[in-house]
């Protein structure tokens, strides 16, 4: 949700989201940071190949103002069934993700989370604002402003490059 209900947001810092207890999360906190923005699922056949190489890069520049923002959703083939707490979990054991994990969220939609209706809009996809399906990125800079959309096929560490560019590190 918008800081204001008024004012049209002018970067994903401008929202609030819940994490996977409900909580409130302030997405300002990521000022500074380059962020890589996913819509997971548990049950995809992208999963084997986009969580590992998530948990790659997280772990090679979390520590240079990274951070991957995951928000399960069940809206494509119900890939996503599972409650937070189970999903949490088959992240974390699986695939040792340690990267924050959100409350699951509809992403296209008049159901459609605020954050994912500022998303798409900055970006629309190859066949317009829809949501495809599960592991569509989108990587935002450390002013919070929308650069690119990958595509759910889209490797994680193909983006490799784009993220170091973002974080000013060379090759």
């Amino acid at each position: 949700m918008a800081s204001s209900q008024s004012e049209k947001p002018q970067s994903v810092h401008d929202f609030v989201v819940k994490d996977v207890r409900g909580n409130d999360v302030d997405l300002s906190k990521y000022k500074g940071k380059v962020l890589l923005i996913v819509n997971v699922a548990s049950e995809c056949g992208l999963t084997n190949s986009n969580y590992p190489e998530l948990t790659q890069l997280y772990d090679k520049y979390k520590n240079q103002d990274f951070e991957i923002l995951a928000f399960p959703c069940n809206q494509f083939g119900h890939q996503e069934p599972g409650n937070n707490e189970e999903i949490v979990e088959f992240a974390c054991t699986r695939f040792k993700a340690e990267f924050p994990i959100f409350d699951k969220v509809d992403v296209n939609g008049s159901t459609a989370a605020p954050i994912y209706k500022y998303l798409k809009s900055s970006k629309g996809g190859l066949f317009g604002d829809s949501i495809k399906w599960n592991f569509s990125k989108f990587l935002v800079d450390k002013d919070g402003h929308v650069v690119d959309r990958y595509a759910p096929t889209t490797s994680p560490l193909s983006i490799e490059k784009d993220i170091k560019k973002l974080l000013g590190v060379s090759a």
